[in-house]
């Protein structure tokens, strides 16, 4: 251990609670998911820079783990574009009625982002906490455990507004259901990932 690697440690702790703080702000899907990866791809040079066992474990994993989790977010976003033409969160009220795959799919790829168990992300996470107590720097949970309940403020509530709120639109929702059986194609592959998120736990 030196003092730069230190250093860096430091300033990713500080970049994974920042990005994820930037990330809360934004209405646009995408751009949310933007800030969540720089967050999220923050916890690999924490992992490198603890150079402990567990550490290095928890960031190798994470490289697959975030991977498989944020391809499904953003296939999602993308499915949601293709059928309903959305790119806001505040305009997606309702929207999970009448793309439950689509929606449900984005859950499983969020609760995996923020290290729930049974889903493939809850290891990186887990094996960075360990690491970071292995290495004597206990103090950076701190910013784990920020991210995570960040993780839930800006993605549960995308899903949540999908299935709970009441359609800001219904008319517009009913020509969304007609979007959603020409272009049925584009629900597959987020909800192939969202499946893989979950084996990825067992493997």
């Amino acid at each position: 251990e030196t003092p730069m690697s230190t250093t860096i440690s430091w300033v990713a702790a500080i970049s994974i609670v920042l990005a994820s703080i930037i990330a809360l702000r934004q209405d646009n899907l995408k751009a949310r998911l933007a800030y969540s990866t720089v967050s999220q791809l923050s916890y690999v040079t924490l992992g490198a820079m603890l150079a402990a066992p567990l550490a290095i474990m928890g960031g190798a994993l994470q490289i697959i783990m975030h991977a498989w989790g944020k391809i499904t977010l953003f296939m999602c976003a993308g499915a949601i574009y293709t059928i309903a033409h959305r790119t806001e969160i505040s305009k997606l009220d309702g929207l999970g009625r009448s793309m439950p795959w689509v929606f449900g799919a984005f859950l499983i790829g969020s609760l995996s982002i923020i290290g729930i168990p049974p889903l493939g992300g809850s290891w990186p996470k887990f094996f960075l906490m360990a690491g970071a107590i292995d290495s004597g720097k206990s103090i950076l949970l701190a910013a784990l455990i920020a991210s995570s309940v960040l993780n839930v403020i800006y993605l549960v509530p995308i899903s949540v507004r999908g299935f709970m709120r009441p359609p800001a639109d219904p008319e517009k929702d009913a020509h969304i259901r007609e979007e959603r059986k020409k272009h049925r194609w584009v629900i597959i592959p987020p909800v192939i990932t969202a499946l893989g998120a979950l084996l990825l736990f067992f493997f």
